[in-house]
């Protein structure tokens, strides 16, 4: 069980330690992925930026992830037998959505290139990974040196399917009974746009990235 997000950051921050000032970028899954991005950045001085990209739904069940949407790529899963109308209209649909989150977010900000990056992808908890694993197929297109999933808890499914996908998995608890992510916490209030956009400031104000030499 864990406090609450900052703490879960913390401890999830000691297992990552060996990437302390490396070539490497946090990539915040929003909304619940931001505090614990903040601290494992921080305590590791690299890059904060979110991960924009959200799940491609089912047509039958919006729930079920058939894939995943960012804003200049999409990843469908080859067993999914959907119409290509359905996937243009469903893409349009997620991209509106993340320019909003953009826009609100980011701004003007130019995110990191992922390219020969340690990628470390921060969440708060992961229930089913689909949209995850999607989004790795994704990131892979950006020719990263490395994509690490690092979380509190994750049920032991999800953690099997990633571990497969990603380079490493960090993951700090996985019960043997999973109830969804909220019930290891003692503290899980949703995070406001406000939240995200105080831990995404506060970082740019904080963070010294390293000159060549140091």
């Amino acid at each position: 069980m864990f406090t609450d997000r900052i703490q879960a950051g913390k401890l999830l921050a000691q297992k990552l330690k060996k990437y302390k000032d490396q070539s490497g970028v946090v990539l915040a899954v929003p909304r619940g992925g931001v505090p614990l991005g903040y601290v494992v950045a921080h305590e590791l001085n690299l890059p904060l930026e979110l991960l924009l990209a959200k799940k491609l739904g089912h047509p039958s069940n919006e729930e079920y992830a058939i894939g995943a949407v960012s804003l200049t790529d999409r990843y469908v899963s080859s067993r999914e037998k959907v119409s290509p109308e359905y996937l243009e209209q469903e893409t349009e649909r997620v991209r509106a959505r993340l320019r909003e989150m953009q826009q609100k977010f980011i701004g003007k900000h130019s995110p990191e290139s992922l390219e020969g990056k340690i990628v470390i992808v921060i969440d708060d908890g992961i229930a089913t990974g689909l949209t995850l694993l999607s989004t790795i197929r994704m990131l892979r297109r950006q020719d990263p040196q490395r994509i690490v999933i690092a979380v509190p808890v994750s049920s032991r499914e999800a953690l099997k399917k990633l571990s497969e996908q990603a380079d490493e998995v960090v993951c700090l608890l996985v019960p043997d009974d999973f109830y969804g992510v909220g019930a290891f916490y003692e503290n899980f209030d949703q995070v406001s746009d406000e939240a995200v956009l105080f831990y995404l400031e506060k970082h740019r104000r904080e963070f010294v990235p390293l000159t060549k030499g140091q």
